[in-house]
């Protein structure tokens, strides 16, 4: 898999599956416009789903505008930042995904967030949903200190 990709579960494709991949592999990168080139236009980003820090008042972050303002908000904050995919449930047109996201802040710190990690797309493959359903307050747990 790729750098920061540590995907266990079933590999068949499936265009929800093949998009959350392409999603979690661009993340990992650091790759900020081949992210934004998986979603469609009204397209939206949930991430944790409801209010949070990032998105106060749980609207979601909506359209290219919005998803590339969480980008620079939540993951251009990380050093790095590593998926681990546990398994994989497509149906339709979505994707649930169960696994934990390390993220490794500038300082040398991690935090785990468990969770299960949703995609739909269209009919073109392009992303209409991300919606991740993990808890801030046990991700904070999981903080560990640098070094």
């Amino acid at each position: 898999m790729g750098e920061g990709v540590f995907w266990k579960a079933t590999g068949e494709s499936h265009p929800a599956r093949d998009a959350a991949f392409a999603s979690i592999s661009a993340v990992a990168r650091g790759d900020k416009d081949g992210w934004l080139d998986l979603f469609a236009p009204e397209a939206v980003v949930e991430d944790p789903v409801g209010p949070s820090a990032f998105d106060p008042e749980g609207s979601g972050h909506r359209g290219r505008e919005g998803i590339s303002a969480f980008w620079d908000l939540a993951i251009a904050q990380a050093r790095r930042i590593e998926f681990h995919i546990d398994d994989s449930f497509a149906c339709g047109s979505e994707v649930a995904n169960t696994g934990r996201i390390v993220t490794f802040l500038p300082d040398g710190s991690a935090m785990t967030a468990e969770g299960v990690f949703s995609y739909r797309v269209d009919e073109a493959g392009r992303v209409l949903a991300i919606r991740a359903f993990w808890e801030f307050d046990r991700a904070m747990a999981t903080l560990t200190p640098a070094g």
